[in-house]
């Protein structure tokens, strides 16, 4: 049984960032997904190898599972026939499990994913002309309390670890079969046109899923490395965005660490509004926040902060919060867009989305004050996909049930 023990929601004090031990898993092998080359050579030479052949084995494995995308030791032909069984009795290829994938009339797509030890947690694809964006979670549940956001009615369970959250990257790049082709074991015969992938649809990701990534610092970090480490998954930092509520302490860490994108969920601009939707700003205000935004390493207009601002209906949304919302990044001297978001409903929400009309005087007087601010459509909302609706919903099917729709779907399609 899992343990499903909760952690402390903070008040005045914020939760530990790292991560609570997961249970171990019952055949004592070692997931090698999250772990970069060093921490892998050092687990081979843990279990006997001397310190020349782990490193060489490490950069092996490490190229076959973070550029190549394989799940089996036996795929990995570079390695020797009678080594792959010392592998596999000793560590295993992880993925999430998938409990339930659901497609979006949109071109949405949402999975419910599993951990080793059955906490649920979800991630977003998200199809455009352009690009492909996967929307990645950094914890199960979520411990801010943000009172537009269904996944805020969760409570924090854990944190997810960096193999959780690599997984996640490599899980997406199963299912839209975007890893290498190719033989590693004849590199001379290999030409350019077997080492492709099936489309390159992910383009893009956003760690603003479930949970806040700076109160997971060190598993983000470690996670985001991989992802843009050259010899793994080899993203640009430039295609990564980190999605914070407002974790003053971290943001600074967070551009000189990680240096990727940063986005804030600002949805207010005073103090009373953004007090009572985005409860963080009671412990960091928004001077506090915007001073650190100014602050942020690598920000230019080449790399603006992103600002993620929910439209509630008389709530946020009237002309005098976009002036003053205009007024706020001109004096914070601020490279910035605003990313204007329509409220996506969801049952028991407390607020109403603003009117089309509203959005768009809102949304005419922040680029008359030269900052755009374009609207964002909602995607996936009849999956639940969409901006603040993600929250793992299990608990309402039984697993047979699942089980019967997944068969149900296969058989559709067949």
């Amino acid at each position: 049984m899992a343990d499903t023990t909760l952690m402390s929601i903070p008040g005045q004090v914020d939760p530990v960032p790292v991560a609570r031990d997961i249970t171990p898993r019952e055949d004592g092998r070692v997931d090698l997904i999250g772990l970069p080359k060093k921490d892998i050579a050092a687990l081979f030479e843990a279990a006997g190898l001397d310190q020349r052949q782990a490193k060489l084995r490490a950069k092996q494995v490490f190229h076959w599972l973070y550029h190549r995308g394989v799940t089996d030791f036996e795929a990995m032909t570079d390695i020797a026939k009678t080594m792959r069984p010392w592998l596999a009795e000793r560590f295993v290829i992880g993925r999430p499990e998938v409990v339930e994938a659901q497609h979006s009339t949109d071109g949405t797509r949402k999975w419910l994913l599993r951990t080793a030890d059955g906490h649920d947690f979800e991630m977003v694809f998200i199809p455009d002309a352009d690009r492909g964006t996967l929307c990645v979670s950094s914890q199960v549940g979520c411990t801010l309390n943000c009172r537009f956001c269904h996944t805020g009615t969760m409570r924090l369970v854990r944190n997810l670890t960096p193999g959780e959250i690599v997984g996640q990257v490599m899980l997406a790049r199963d299912a839209l079969g975007e890893w290498p082709k190719g033989r590693m074991d004849m590199p001379d015969e290999e030409t350019a046109a077997e080492y492709t992938a099936d489309g390159r649809l992910l383009t893009n990701i956003v760690m603003m899923g479930m949970g806040e990534p700076l109160y997971n610092f060190d598993n983000v970090k470690g996670a985001l490395q991989l992802v843009m480490d050259g010899d793994g998954l080899a993203l640009s930092k430039r295609r990564i965005t980190l999605s914070t509520s407002g974790v003053v302490p971290a943001m600074a860490r967070c551009g000189e660490e990680i240096g990727v994108n940063l986005a804030v969920s600002l949805h207010a601009v005073t103090k009373d509004v953004r007090d009572e939707i985005v409860p963080i700003n009671k412990k960091y205000g928004l001077e506090e926040l915007l001073q650190a935004c100014a602050d942020y390493p690598g920000a230019s207009n080449a790399r603006r902060i992103t600002f993620e601002y929910v439209m509630l209906k008389d709530k946020n949304d009237s002309d005098e919060d976009a002036r003053e919302l205009v007024r706020l990044i001109k004096k914070y001297k601020l490279p910035a867009k605003v990313n204007l978001i329509p409220f996506n409903p969801w049952p028991g929400a407390a607020y109403e989305c603003s009117t089309p009309e509203r959005i768009k005087a809102f949304s005419n007087i922040v680029f008359e004050g030269g900052i755009s601010a374009p609207v964002r459509t909602p995607r996936g909302r009849d999956i639940d996909a969409a901006c603040g609706q993600l929250k793992t919903a299990a608990e309402k099917k039984s697993r047979a049930q699942l089980d019967r729709e997944a068969a149900e779907a296969a058989a559709a399609q067949a």
